[in-house]
């Protein structure tokens, strides 16, 4: 498993933890619905800013996303 999937499937993990639909998400972090689809399925991956506010709406430090997206260059 490469670390993009790591990403896509913490973003999941994190969201399904908090029990957040991905409508909840998606207003909490001010990010469409289908591009949260994208990063949870891993055929996109947030830009820096996308994942800060990810981290934010999912309570989590940002550097926990940002050490698996380092690791996907």
């Amino acid at each position: 498993m490469n670390l993009r999937e790591d990403l896509h499937a913490q973003l999941k993990f994190l969201r399904e933890e908090r029990r957040l639909s991905l409508d909840d998400l998606a207003l909490k972090a001010r990010v469409g619905v289908a591009r949260l689809q994208a990063y949870e399925s891993g055929e996109e991956v947030p830009s820096v800013q996308t994942i800060l506010k990810l981290s934010n709406a999912l309570e989590v430090p940002a550097s926990n996303l940002l050490d698996s997206l380092e690791a996907t260059k």
